[in-house]
């Protein structure tokens, strides 16, 4: 690449023994200096690579190289030559050659003392990084994801691309609208009281892009949520890969999704790393709340979770009656120190305790709810839950949405601490037909459960004669090992459907025009059958580099109570800038 100027006229990397001999000019930071008496060796590192300098002129050492110190930036002129062989340095690919400064130019000093040591920033505790992120973002591991996330988004561009989508980008001051999450807002200057909100995600206008005609959009979209933060969350703003397609089914827009991330995982995943091929698993809301507890299955973890209700209500044990029993086989020996562990961890998570039975040589039980089972159903259970000899099972009961909570609790930490899930692997899966309709607990009202804009199965004839508890969506999300990838729906794109599915959760058609009233009035003409999906970019980027914290692959991240350490966001506005847009703050 060109880089020649008058700092430099190479970069780190492009240096290989070919130079030696040759006079070259390179510049960077100084991560490191070593005096050795009359000669001293500098790391020299720029955003390629990392050079040994060394210096060994007089007069630069009674002179400017005194002033070197670790951060300060320079640029360096001189010969490159051919390191002794027993000082080789073979964790970096410049480690055979080095550069003899015959000049030395600081071009960037450091003035006080560093917060932190660059080299080892990632030991640091998160404020202080998030303070001087510039520094931060020095560390090659660091700077590594961001130049990772750069090459990401770069693919899936491509690919979007190859694959006939058109890119558009959507307005980022919208309109206020209820999609689930809390806005941010901001005051309107020219219309007093008037206020925009910044994006949850593209939805409508995306929605509104196909009623334009535009067959097949995306767009590597900011969104922004008032949402706490969690370690696959951050909070503010995130970025999504927002597609969408016209005339399209679920069937459509499965395909691309897995076409897309299978083809990101292959060719990002870390070496060694296996990759679900398509067709993904598509497991429905309904089994995957049964069968792992969770609509964010691991498919690694080779648990599956068993309904025995109906068989406990034929047995004696009290604490099961009348609740919904779940239950997990294990086919691993475990010790009581093992149980006493495992019961622990579900008293911390409020459970009241958790049962088991092993099965002995003889198919016979041990365990305290043993006596409670009749003889004549001990058979029956084996077949139920595909029991053999050394087979352990726990049980848990409670009202359905607890017990599965729990069971699935149960399930992760069963494989954790027995060493079950597969290693080096990114499982995927879709899960759909999630509920149209939930009920509130607390007002006993019914709301949308995923996405308003979403098409109900059975259409306009379901939601007039069904229980809306009953109705099931077109929704779908895409997960990988546990985490969330993406969701989407097909939307609902007739106006009549759209009037029905919002009345039953609360909204009149008035409400509904002031509130959708561009989709309102849009699919009143010709409105195409639509559907698209907007996995999260963070997200993918965060499980390819293995990150815990999606903050390790932004930038320049908020912290977890949502603040910008580093330029001091939220701060202060003058009294002028709060009139300016109408806005008076209450004590």
């Amino acid at each position: 690449m060109e880089m020649k100027n008058r700092y430099r006229d190479v970069i780190v990397k492009e240096l290989d023994e070919a130079y030696i001999g040759k006079t070259v000019r390179a510049a960077g930071w100084v991560e490191n200096i070593r005096d050795h008496g009359g000669v001293s060796f500098v790391d020299l590192r720029d955003m390629y690579g990392t050079l040994q300098v060394v210096v060994r002129d007089a007069q630069l050492l009674k002179g400017i190289a005194k002033e070197l110190a670790k951060e300060i930036s320079v640029s360096v002129e001189g010969i490159i030559r051919q390191r002794d062989e027993e000082t080789y340095n073979p964790k970096i690919p410049t480690g055979t050659i080095e550069l003899e400064a015959g000049s030395i130019d600081i071009l960037g000093r450091v003035y006080g003392q560093l917060p932190f040591e660059v080299m080892t920033s990632r030991e640091t505790r998160e404020e202080v990084r998030l303070k001087y992120r510039y520094l931060d973002l020095r560390n090659k591991k660091v700077k590594d994801a961001i130049i990772f996330r750069s090459q990401v988004i770069a693919y899936l561009r491509e690919k979007m691309t190859e694959l006939g989508f058109l890119e558009i980008q959507t307005p980022i001051l919208c309109a206020s609208s209820p999609e689930g999450a809390r806005d941010y807002i901001v005051p309107s200057r020219k219309f007093k009281g008037k206020f925009y909100a910044l994006p949850q995600a593209p939805q409508q206008y995306k929605q509104l892009l196909m009623v334009s005609g535009f067959d097949r959009y995306f767009q590597i979209a900011p969104c922004f949520r008032d949402e706490d933060a969690r370690a696959d969350r951050s909070p503010g703003e995130f970025y999504q890969l927002d597609f969408e397609m016209g005339f399209a089914t679920q069937e459509d827009v499965f395909r691309v999704g897995e076409e897309v991330l299978s083809a990101t995982f292959e060719k990002f995943a870390p070496e060694g790393f296996t990759v679900t091929k398509a067709p993904y698993p598509v497991i429905s809301y309904r089994q995957a709340m049964l069968e792992f507890g969770t609509d964010k299955p691991d498919l690694r973890n080779p648990l599956r979770i068993l309904d025995v209700t109906a068989f406990f209500q034929e047995c004696t044990f009290k604490p099961f009656i009348g609740k919904t029993v779940r239950a997990i086989r294990v086919r691993e020996q475990m010790s009581k120190g093992f149980h006493e562990k495992l019961l622990s961890f579900a008293v911390s998570l409020g459970m009241g305790g958790l049962g088991y039975l092993e099965v002995g040589p003889d198919l016979s039980y041990k365990g305290p709810i043993d006596k409670f089972i009749p003889e004549e159903k001990k058979k029956e259970l084996l077949e139920l839950a595909g029991l053999g000899a050394g087979d352990t099972i726990f049980f848990i009961a409670d009202r359905e949405e607890r017990a599965n909570y729990y069971a699935g609790q149960i399930r992760v930490e069963l494989g954790n601490r027995l060493d079950l899930c597969e290693k080096n692997a990114y499982r995927f899966c879709y899960v759909n037909d999630f509920p149209m309709y939930e009920l509130d607990a607390e007002t006993k009202q019914i709301g949308f459960t995923h996405n308003p804009f979403s098409m109900p199965q059975g259409g306009l004839k379901a939601l007039e004669e069904e229980n809306p508890l009953d109705i099931l969506a077109y929704q779908y999300d895409i997960v990988c090992n546990g985490v969330e990838l993406s969701s989407g729906a097909v939307r609902n794109h007739d106006m009549q459907v759209m009037v029905k599915a919002f009345e039953i959760a609360g909204y009149d058609e008035e409400t509904l025009k002031k509130k959708f009233g561009a989709l309102y009035q849009a699919f009143r003409f010709g409105a195409p059958p639509h559907a698209g999906m907007a996995p999260g970019v963070d997200r993918i980027i965060m499980l390819l580099r293995n990150e815990e914290n999606i903050r390790e692959v932004i930038a320049f991240p908020m912290s977890g109570s949502a603040q910008d350490l580093m330029c001091g966001a939220p701060n202060d506005v003058t009294e002028k800038q709060l009139r300016e847009v109408h806005i008076k703050v209450r004590d």
